[in-house]
This record gives C-alpha cells, sequence and structure tokens, in this order.
C-alpha cells in the first residue's frame, strides 16, 4: 500500500519543502562551486539507470573543474578537485541536487544507489530486480557499510530493501542516514569519476 500509493507523494512533498528550505544554502553553494571551478560550472549531469533500467540524467554538485594540460587533456581528479568541493563532498551536500531529480520523478529519497550504466548487462536476475524500485539519494546499503561492503552484499541489500519497502523502512534509512552525515562517516571525499571507492563492478558472481 505504502509503496504503490503513498511513498512517491511523501517523496515528493519532503524534496519539495527541502528544496524550498535549503534554497539560500543551494544558491551560496551553486556561485562558490561556479568560481571555484574557475567556470566550468556548478552542476555535473551523468547518465544512471532508473526505475526498470530507463536511463535519466542525475544531478549533483560539480566538485572538479575541468582544466586540461598542454595537450588538452583533463588534469587527474585529485588536481582537479577543489577545497570548495572536497567540503562539498565531505558534507554530502554535493547530493542535495538530487531532490530535483526527486521532484520529476526519476528518483526517490530512499531507494538503492543510482549505479552506472554499464552495469546493466553485468546484473544477474535477482541482482537486476534493485531496479524494480526507483533509485534513492540514500539506501539500505548505504546504511550498511556503503563502501566498506563487498558488490555481492551490496545489492543483496539493494534487492532485501526492494522486498521489504515499507514506511518503517524508509524512515530507519532516513534516521540512520542524517546520523551519519552528521557524524561524516562513510562519506566519499576522494576525487574518483565513477563516484565510489569501489573497485568497479566486473558481473555478477
Amino acid at each position: 500500500m505504502y509503496a504503490k500509493y503513498f511513498k512517491r507523494p511523501i517523496g515528493f512533498m519532503i524534496a519539495l519543502i527541502a528544496l524550498i528550505c535549503l534554497s539560500p544554502l543551494l544558491l551560496v553553494v551553486t556561485i562558490w562551486l561556479h568560481f571555484a571551478n574557475k567556470g566550468a560550472g556548478a552542476f555535473f549531469f551523468q547518465d544512471r539507470p532508473g526505475k526498470d533500467g530507463k536511463i535519466f540524467k542525475v544531478i549533483k554538485f560539480k566538485t572538479m573543474n575541468d582544466q586540461r594540460n598542454e595537450k588538452g587533456e583533463l588534469l587527474s581528479d585529485e588536481e582537479r578537485l577543489t577545497k570548495a568541493g572536497r567540503f562539498v563532498r565531505s558534507t554530502s551536500i554535493d547530493e542535495l541536487p538530487q531532490l530535483i531529480n526527486v521532484l520529476k520523478g526519476d528518483m526517490a529519497l530512499i531507494g538503492p544507489r543510482p549505479l552506472l550504466p554499464k552495469y546493466l548487462p553485468l546484473y544477474s536476475p535477482e541482482q537486476f530486480r534493485r531496479h524494480e524500485v526507483r533509485p534513492g539519494i540514500s539506501g539500505w546499503a548505504q546504511c550498511h557499510g556503503r563502501n566498506a561492503i563487498s558488490w555481492k552484499k551490496k545489492f543483496e541489500l539493494d534487492v532485501w530493501y526492494v522486498d521489504h519497502l515499507t514506511l518503517m523502512t524508509d524512515i530507519k534509512v532516513i534516521l540512520i542516514t542524517l546520523k551519519k552525515v552528521f557524524w561524516r562517516e562513510d562519506i566519499n571525499q576522494e576525487p574518483t569519476g565513477s563516484g565510489h571507492l569501489m573497485e568497479p563492478f566486473n558481473g555478477h558472481n
């Protein structure tokens, strides 16, 4: 009942209220990153698979500039990560623009984190079940180790969430996520192109 009729409207209203309340912060961060990134823009858009594997563009704050070497090649992630970008990552502020994805219906507040499209053909049928629901800004796997657990375990947790999607489960994820953000636990501060510290997923076991 909750998953079918109430999860989307509740998520929409929370995202809308959050965006309104956080708009001064988002405006300041947007301007700050625009200058810190030396004109490269404040937002980062990347294709990610959503519900049923449908591709959408996830929105995040851009934490690296686009500086290149004399050959026209992008500098390393470490060289392009700005001090502002590192702070934005360490506080998880870079995730906040995804509230727009929630309003659009691409994402939910809570659900399996959207990964890279190139992983879609690598999932087992059971692992692909993570796409039976909308991806989330935070999820059950993120509450149980994030990058400290294996891909196999992460997908097992994602599928567990799909099978146990209730209001109480979502509330539990929100509370655990807020605790982790407040204490800066499991926060990815390193500059990686894939957005995580784990080794790339090379196929199901």
